[in-house]
C-alpha cells in the first residue's frame, strides 16, 4: 500500500505542475482519500461529445500501478463501450491489457480516444452498439448528441 500511495502523490505532483499542459482533462485527488480521484474531460471536437464535459470516477485499488483503476462515467453518455446505467467503461486498458506505466492522466487519453472511436463489437450499450454495427451512424450520431446536451452540457440560464 506504501508503494501505491508514493505513486499516487507522485502522480499528484505531476498533475498540479502540468495542469494547462492538457486543457482537455482535469484530474482531482478527493481531499481526504488518495485512492479516490474524479476526473472532468471533455468531449472529443468533430464527435457528438463535442461541447459535452464529462465526469468520471476513479476508484484506485491498494495494488495500483500493479492493478487497474476501476473507472466510470458519472455522466450519462450513450456510447457502445460504456454501460448505459453503471456508466462502467470496456476499455482492454482496465482490465486485461493493463501496464504499470499508465498513469491516471493517460487512462483519460484512452477514454477520450474511445470515445472518438467506439469498439460496436464489444458492446456494453446493446442499443448503441447495434446501430453501428447495422451503419445507422446518423441513428448513433443523433442518440449521443442528444445525451450529451442533457447530461454533459452547461445549462443556460
Amino acid at each position: 500500500m506504501q508503494a501505491s500511495r508514493a505513486r499516487l502523490f507522485k502522480e499528484y505532483k505531476e498533475v498540479q505542475r502540468e495542469k494547462s499542459a492538457d486543457p482537455d482533462i482535469q484530474l482531482i485527488c478527493d481531499d481526504s482519500n488518495i485512492f479516490k480521484w474524479t476526473a472532468l474531460i471533455k468531449g472529443p471536437s468533430e464527435t457528438p461529445y463535442e461541447g459535452g464535459v464529462f465526469q468520471l470516477a476513479f476508484a484506485i485499488p491498494e495494488q495500483y500501478p500493479l492493478l487497474p483503476p476501476q473507472v466510470r462515467f458519472l455522466t450519462r453518455i450513450f456510447h457502445p463501450n460504456v454501460h448505459f446505467k453503471t456508466g462502467e467503461i470496456c476499455l482492454d486498458i482496465l482490465k486485461n491489457a493493463w501496464s504499470p506505466a499508465w498513469t491516471l492522466q493517460s487512462v483519460c487519453r484512452a477514454i477520450i480516444a474511445l470515445m472518438a472511436h467506439p469498439e460496436p463489437d464489444s458492446p456494453l450499450n446493446c442499443d448503441s452498439g447495434n446501430l453501428l454495427r447495422s451503419g445507422d451512424i446518423r441513428g448513433f450520431q443523433s442518440m449521443a448528441k442528444m445525451y450529451t446536451k442533457l447530461a454533459a452540457m452547461p445549462k443556460k440560464n
